[in-house]
């Protein structure tokens, strides 16, 4: 079995019990903390090892790495092969700078986005608008609705009732 089904099937079972659940979540984010707080110290940094070398030098169980990997894929610069992951696969910890702070801010995780390491990679002011273009991105804007015998917004000429309002 791929690890990441591993992962999945213990982070996210639905037969746990909820206190248990829930406890396993808060180590799990103190400990993704510490390799956020480790991997932003030096962000330029080429990281990459096999997922059992990055778990050790980590300080994680492979499980915890596993997790790791998942969340952060979306915000690397190549992703890794997550699906299809073991032990010894090579994986890269290369990350977009923009792309992590705002996947954070999309997962409201303010314990990661908030940490001070940001302060040394963007100033106050890029990193509120990194904030507002991520929270704006979820936003849905509905136009101005057309109304029966408004012309028909497809161009023909014709009145909405006429045309593609039937």
């Amino acid at each position: 079995m791929a690890l990441l089904e591993e992962w999945q099937k213990i982070a996210y079972d639905q037969q746990a019990d909820r206190g248990k659940l829930q406890k396993f979540w808060q180590r799990y984010f103190m400990l993704e903390k510490g390799v956020y707080e480790k991997l932003l110290t030096n962000p330029d940094e080429k990281v990459e090892g096999t997922v059992k070398e990055l778990a050790e030098k980590y300080d994680l169980s492979i499980m915890d790495m596993t997790g790791f990997l998942d969340g952060i894929n979306d915000s690397l610069v190549t992703p890794n092969p997550i699906d299809t992951m073991e032990e010894d696969t090579k994986v890269s910890l290369a990350f977009d700078k923009e792309k992590l702070y705002k996947n954070m801010v999309d997962a409201k995780a303010d314990w990661l986005y908030e940490l001070p390491q940001w302060d040394e990679i963007f100033d106050a002011e890029t990193k509120r608008k990194l904030y507002l273009e991520q929270k704006k991105s979820g936003t849905v804007v509905v136009g101005k609705k057309v109304g029966r015998n408004d012309p028909c917004p497809c161009g023909s000429g014709k009145k909405y009732k006429f045309c593609c309002g039937r």
